[in-house]
């Protein structure tokens, strides 16, 4: 019975070793690894103790197995991915630069990522508690972003509390309607998770306060994570702010996943009781540690390393 629930594409990382290297350029890569936004946050989940589900697709390939391995090894409930022969494993190719960019190329449409559908009953999901949606996985494909809103209404109804990540990814922004369906997930979310340019972008706003008093705007949001890089996080209610976190320093290997991890630590710590502070520690916590290794989901996140980084920092 999963407690946290998220759905979205499952693919391999293929990335550059180092910095400022274009993917136009004949060069090495290290990979494949275990990745898409989705995996990584419900990796994090399952290894900080909690029982926790992904509907996904991968091929019957070797790139498949990659993840599947990983993803049963962390403890993740994969009965609900889609292990398909009408097409590959999907994949991204990534480089960095010195000045923090990111390029990404993905090999997405016609994978077995974007094909599972809603389920169609709530058999094994009548616990859960959060159901966590990345905007990428929306922008992917608009009939699988049909089934992942489908499911965040089953979950919904059964009250789950939702939570949103817009995660945009402007090389996968290819469709109009992309943004419509990112406004419908964000009116049905509790819990909003997103950057100070996802946040602009959804409200609106230009001006940081206008765009978080508008976000609150929507009844259905209790909480807005506001998540930004090196400067740490911030958590508003409707009250206002309410918590401030600065990040914890670590040796940075490989920023890819930190923020998934960090949604997922702080959705843990919710699930936990803990007091908002604590759950944004958590996120901090896991985030670094992420940070800290080569591969997206590769930092050695546990509920024990989770708690040795906050009492260093504290």
């Amino acid at each position: 019975m999963a407690e946290i629930l998220t759905m979205g594409e499952l693919l391999v990382e293929i990335m550059r070793p180092r910095e400022d290297v274009p993917l136009y350029d004949t060069d090495h890569f290290r990979g494949p690894f275990p990745s898409g936004a989705p995996g990584i946050f419900i990796s994090t989940a399952a290894r900080l103790g909690h029982s926790a589900a992904i509907i996904s697709g991968v091929g019957a390939d070797d790139f498949g197995e990659n993840i599947m391995c990983r993803l049963k090894k962390d403890g993740v409930d994969v009965s609900r991915v889609l292990v398909s022969d009408k097409g590959n494993t999907g994949v991204a190719f990534v480089t960095y630069f010195a000045d923090g960019e990111r390029k990404f190329l993905f090999y997405m449409d016609n994978s077995p990522c974007v094909m599972a559908k809603a389920p169609e009953t709530l058999e094994g999901l009548e616990d859960v508690k959060y159901m966590h949606i990345m905007g990428c996985a929306l922008m992917s494909n608009v009939d699988f972003a049909h089934e992942i809103v489908k499911t965040v209404d089953m979950m919904k109804a059964q009250g789950a509390k939702i939570s949103f990540d817009p995660n945009v990814r402007l090389e996968m922004m290819r469709d109009p309607a992309v943004l419509k369906i990112l406004q419908d997930v964000f009116k049905k979310s509790a819990i909003l998770m997103p950057g100070v340019s996802e946040l602009k972008m959804l409200s609106g706003e230009e001006e940081l306060e206008k765009a978080v008093e508008k976000a609150f705007e929507n009844p259905e949001l209790e909480l807005l994570v506001l998540k930004n890089g090196s400067k740490g996080s911030r958590v508003y209610t409707k009250d206002g702010l309410q918590v401030e976190m600065n990040i914890y320093k670590v040796k940075q290997e490989d920023a890819t996943g930190a923020g998934d991890s960090y949604d997922a630590a702080f959705i843990c710590g919710l699930a936990e009781g803990k007091s908002l502070e604590e759950a944004a520690q958590m996120g901090a916590a896991a985030g670094a540690l992420n940070a800290a290794a080569f591969g997206p989901m590769e930092g050695k996140i546990s509920p024990e390393t989770v708690r040795e980084m906050i009492e260093a920092n504290t």
